[in-house]
């Protein structure tokens, strides 16, 4: 890897800068994420400048050379701008010093060696210069380069000190190794690193629900997600940000008969769908789909361990969690209905595929049957080929019924072709209790089949089953 890097600031927004801070006599630097991207090849159009002096004045002078908006965050004191498709965020150097109850520093202004000291891990605390004498050189104090190219996640200064003044970085951590992360190209945190996660985990309480999860949302979104909640039960963060994932963890035996890891199925599940799906809430949904199994464990002498009703137990689990790391709500029930429904279309795998079973999937799933379909089918995890070829094979039945089903009467996001107000004016009734009993018949006899869904076939059902409710008609 090359360290004098100008090919990498073709921008013009860089010779801008590099204008302005000569205009104005101090030194600019490009810093961080979009210096270690350049190397890795990955290209990206937020772009951190740090400088000497005043980000917000320095921003400002941009902006009036570029006729570009600057927007000022004056807590922070950061200035951002938008120049031709690049998000540009300007930061004065400094210094940092913090309390031990809070991760929110004590800020004074710095040099540029300051900045990269406060820096989270050595591949992030690499800069470019922007000075006309030396523009494009790399500014790599602490061996970013050599630390990048060797796939290695490192704190420029002793571990303790980093998490201890900022424990979100040991989510960080997790996360840059994660992400960063390739076949070609994996990435490892440091043992000396992980040796002070295990010592400092504790110190994440300090952390907001929300920056925990916002954390673990990017976690999920890598390529390999289940790499992040490795390293974190490695490194002894998984206690701290998701207990009940950890809950997961070991075999129990009992008369030489044990159960799987349900940990490491739940993560090889998760894999299973981040190999189908990009969808954030999905792969929630595949990380949470077993956590109800500790408390529905059973040891049964004839049949061995039986985990009975853990889909119940884990959707009613799902709301806490959801609610603990302040996640969205109308996130939650999905995710929620998927942990309650997991094992509904494995369930017709092993009965007959009947019409009236795959109409209630239908109904119940709604909308998100198709995720439902791929949660379902990276749950097949077992190591007998044979058992799981049958499975599949039988999944592949069910699957193709759903879409018979659907095409034939129509049940997903299923509307009753009979209201309440039209029962009220064919029977004469106020808002009553039979009302409510009369349209669930209705229902019933739709989703068994009995009746098509359409509006003909249940008026006739609905007026032969009236009497029996004492309704008559007017």
């Amino acid at each position: 890897m090359s360290t004098i890097t100008a090919q990498f600031l073709d921008r013009e927004i860089f010779r801008i800068v590099s204008e302005v801070a000569a205009e104005r006599g101090v030194r600019a630097f490009v810093i961080g994420g979009f210096v270690r991207d350049c190397f890795l090849g990955r290209p990206r159009a937020d772009i951190d400048i740090v400088v000497e002096g005043s980000g917000i004045d320095f921003a400002k002078a941009v902006g009036e050379k570029t006729k570009q908006h600057v927007s000022y965050f004056k807590n922070f004191g950061t200035a951002m701008l938008h120049f031709r498709g690049d998000e540009v965020e300007f930061v004065g150097a400094r210094k940092e010093s913090y309390r031990r109850e809070s991760r929110k520093p004590i800020v004074e202004n710095g040099t540029l060696e300051d900045d990269q000291q406060r820096r989270d891990f050595t591949i992030n605390a690499m800069a470019f210069s922007l000075q006309a004498e030396d523009f494009g050189a790399l500014v790599d104090p602490f061996g970013g380069i050599r630390d990048l190219n060797d796939g290695i996640i490192r704190t420029p200064l002793d571990p303790d000190t980093t998490y201890s003044d900022d424990p979100l970085r040991m989510l960080r951590a997790v996360r840059f190794a994660t992400r960063l992360s390739t076949p070609e190209h994996p990435f490892t945190i440091v043992p000396e690193s992980m040796a002070s996660m295990r010592r400092m985990a504790d110190r994440l309480r300090i952390l907001s629900c929300e920056r925990i999860a916002e954390e673990l949302n990017k976690m999920l979104a890598a390529d390999d997600p289940a790499m992040a909640f490795r390293l974190m039960d490695e490194a002894g963060l998984l206690a701290h940000v998701l207990p009940e994932l950890l809950a997961l963890k070991g075999v129990e035996t009992v008369d030489g008969r044990g159960h799987k890891d349900n940990f490491a199925h739940s993560l090889a599940v998760l894999t299973n769908v981040a190999e189908k799906s990009e969808k954030l809430y999905l792969r929630w949904a595949a990380l949470l789909h077993d956590i109800g199994k500790p408390a529905s464990k059973r040891y049964d002498p004839a049949v061995g361990w039986t985990f009975h009703g853990h889909e119940v137990v884990g959707a009613r689990m799902v709301p806490k969690i959801f609610d603990r790391l302040r996640l969205p709500l109308d996130e939650m029930k999905y995710v929620q209905k998927l942990v309650r429904l997991h094992l509904r279309p494995i369930a017709l795998v092993d009965d007959e595929v009947t019409d009236s079973a795959v109409r209630r999937l239908l109904f119940d799933a709604g909308d998100d049957i198709d995720d439902l379909m791929i949660l379902c089918n990276a749950d097949i995890t077992s190591k007998n080929e044979a058992k799981v070829a049958r499975i599949r094979a039988n999944f592949e039945l069910v699957a193709r019924k759903l879409v018979e089903v659907e095409a034939k009467d129509a049940i997903r996001n299923f509307k009753n072709p009979i209201d309440g107000e039209y029962v009220m004016r064919v029977y004469g009734i106020p808002p009553c209790r039979e009302i409510g009993l009369l349209k669930e018949m209705v229902k019933e006899a739709i989703l068994d089949g009995v009746i098509g869904n359409n509006f003909e076939e249940a008026d006739a059902f609905m007026r032969q089953h009236a009497s029996g409710l004492g309704l008559h008609e007017v």
